[in-house]
């Protein structure tokens, strides 16, 4: 079993432990609400038999001093219920929310599992593009992205795919040029501190510049300008996410340039090697 299905196989059964003491949790409530009524309404027959007493003798009695006694321990036994009770709804909504979490997380994992396999199942350079904007659009919740691969001849990065920009407006970056070219020459990762509303026109200053790279060398940068309207801001899974999408980008993306490439050159020598023959 490898790291990745490791850490899987631990997020469940994190989910499952929540779910169970969440449960628990659950019954215990319901035993401690069916306590309270029950201490309450004894308290109602204590009071009344108060009253009786009261009434009968005219004046303090043991039978009332012991009546007054164990009402008075019956209302401190029901606040330390009550306040049991909102200790563990409180409890109860924090495993619920961590349940909702690490559901999330699992569910997020799982898609990037399969969109994963889709882009390392392709050499196709096009299609490998066309899968990771899609990935970035369902995963990540991007309305306004590209991503820029960098010429190893003139150093520079240009666009070569998109989604909700006019690639024709995006100019070509140098290294050192803003943010995508500090994140391309540096290989850090940036994400906005500020407002994620970016002006369409500073393109080389997006709220997200994700470096693709083979271990220290940078091929490209995946670079987002605008997020989906119902997301306002990055989780610590989306940076994860990000993280790993450009891990699994950056071996597919030179893969299939290779294989472009080669396919190229293979074409090239049969056409030379068909005018010999001729």
């Amino acid at each position: 079993m490898d790291k990745k299905e490791e850490r899987e196989k631990n997020l469940f059964e994190r989910a499952e432990e929540f779910l169970q003491i969440f449960k628990k949790g659950a019954e215990f409530t319901q035993e401690l609400l069916k306590t309270n009524e029950q201490l309450r309404y004894r308290i109602l027959q204590l009071e009344e038999e108060n009253k009786s007493v009261k009434s009968a003798a005219g004046m303090p009695s043991e039978q009332y001093r012991e009546l007054a006694q164990q009402i008075e321990a019956l209302k401190k036994e029901k606040e330390e219920i009550a306040n049991r009770a909102r200790e563990i709804e409180s409890e109860n909504k924090d495993f619920a929310q961590r349940y909702v979490e690490v559901a999330e997380e699992n569910n997020n994992l799982a898609n990037l599992y399969i969109a994963s396999y889709q882009l390392h199942s392709t050499l196709d350079f096009k299609e490998v593009l066309q899968i990771i904007l899609e990935i970035i659009i369902n995963l990540i919740g991007a309305e306004e992205f590209g991503i820029f691969l960098l010429d190893e001849k003139t150093h520079e990065l240009k666009i070569m795919a998109s989604e909700g920009i006019d690639e024709s407006h995006v100019p070509t970056v140098t290294l050192d040029t803003g943010v995508i070219g500090k994140v391309a020459k540096g290989g850090e990762p940036y994400f906005t501190e500020g407002a994620l509303d970016t002006a369409k026109s500073d393109w080389l200053n997006p709220i997200v510049a994700i470096p693709i790279k083979i271990k220290e060398h940078v091929i490209g940068v995946i670079v987002v300008y605008k997020l989906l309207q119902q997301k306002k801001s990055f989780t610590p899974l989306d940076h994860e996410l990000f993280t790993l999408l450009a891990g699994h980008a950056a071996t597919s993306i030179f893969s299939s340039k290779l294989y472009s490439e080669s396919e190229r050159k293979l074409s090239t020598i049969q056409g030379f090697i068909d005018l010999l023959t001729k």
